[in-house]
């Protein structure tokens, strides 16, 4: 199911914006024109608090791929797909997320949704994509819960609103910088070649380190939680990004770098055990011979603020909505409380 946004208070809603640039109407990935996203969460406590989320390009298929980049900041993790975006500089999919043990089956169920759809008519070849963070602090993820079912109904739910964040989704069962996360998401527009373009970013948050908020360091116990022992430095975060700018294979992987190095705002550890992945992609076709031109590389800077910002706020946005959730062996972990944050803030 798409669960309804949550009425926990996103980052803005308390007063914290993260650089100059409007966001567009949902201040969410949505707001690039033609995405979709949808959630499947499953939770059934305290064993199970996981899902899957799907980010749903309209069109998109191995006939019809749209321009795409990916870069691995620390690749302790498994972004299936990876070498085909890679060579090809293209992905032909949805882009799913989910949990670690889980992310074969999403795959599987992946093909065969896109198999029975025009896009796919006619395919011998696919390259499924989708990432993964591992939710096992707060889930039995041995048990591998998300199936098919789970994948068709994120797929076939997404919309093109507000997208819910938080414990939801792929997010269900994730932590990051000692606090329970999820997903986050968040949008910029700018003006790239004297044209407007909006960039919009996902987050999957469940990395190590010590949150920084607007460059002021949170621990859990400066907003009066108790402290993980120990808060581990290792974990994930995958990063999804998405422009309308017509932008080409290499512009978009630049793109996708950036968005890995935007976790260093947060505080991210980058650890050994981190699979810390960027994966960027385009609406719309450059070069092709009805398409736009490329927007010139020294034209990038706005975009490249942009998705640093977008980035930042999207994992801030993630502790914020999160909700406090206990595992199958008593591990809690609580979401960000926004009042005592504001109060350290001061």
């Amino acid at each position: 199911m798409h669960a309804p946004p949550t009425a926990s208070r996103r980052a803005r809603e308390l007063g914290l914006t993260v650089g100059d640039l409007p966001t567009g109407p949902h201040n969410a990935l949505t707001d690039v024109p033609g995405i979709r996203v949808g959630h499947t969460t499953l939770s059934r406590p305290p064993r199970v608090h996981s899902g899957v989320t799907a980010i749903v390009p309209a069109g998109v298929g191995p006939g019809s791929p749209l321009p795409a980049g990916v870069f691995a900041g620390n690749g302790y993790g498994k972004l299936l797909g990876t070498t085909q975006i890679a060579e090809l500089g293209t992905i032909e999919t949805p882009v799913l997320l989910t949990s670690t043990l889980s992310a074969f089956r999403v795959a599987d169920a992946l093909v065969g949704w896109m198999l029975e759809r025009p896009e796919g008519a006619g395919a011998r070849s696919l390259n499924p994509v989708v990432g993964e963070c591992n939710d096992g602090l707060l889930s039995d993820i041995r048990s591998r819960p998300v199936r098919e079912e789970h994948v068709r109904a994120a797929l076939d739910s997404a919309s093109d609103g507000p997208v819910a964040g938080g414990s939801v989704g792929a997010g269900t069962g994730t932590v990051a910088l000692g606090f329970k996360a999820g997903i986050g998401t968040s949008s910029r527009r700018v003006r790239l070649a004297g044209e407007e373009a909006t960039l919009g970013v996902l987050v999957q948050a469940n990395f190590g380190g010590t949150l920084r908020v607007l460059g002021r360091t949170v621990t859990p116990s400066d907003v009066g939680l108790p402290t993980p022992e120990p808060i581990p430095d290792d974990g994930s975060c995958m990063v999804v990004a998405a422009t309308d700018a017509p932008l080409d294979a290499r512009q978009l992987t630049r793109l996708a770098r950036r968005a890995v190095y935007a976790l260093g705002r947060v505080g991210a550890a980058y650890a050994h055990g981190s699979g810390d992945y960027g994966l960027a992609f385009g609406t719309r076709r450059p070069g092709t011979p009805a398409g736009p031109a490329v927007v010139p590389d020294d034209s990038l800077d706005a975009l490249f603020v942009a998705v640093l910002d977008a980035v930042e706020e999207a994992v801030l946005d993630s502790l914020l909505t999160a909700t406090a959730t206990t595992g199958p062996r008593g591990d809690t972990r609580h979401p960000l409380p926004a009042e005592a944050l504001l109060a350290v803030l001061g």
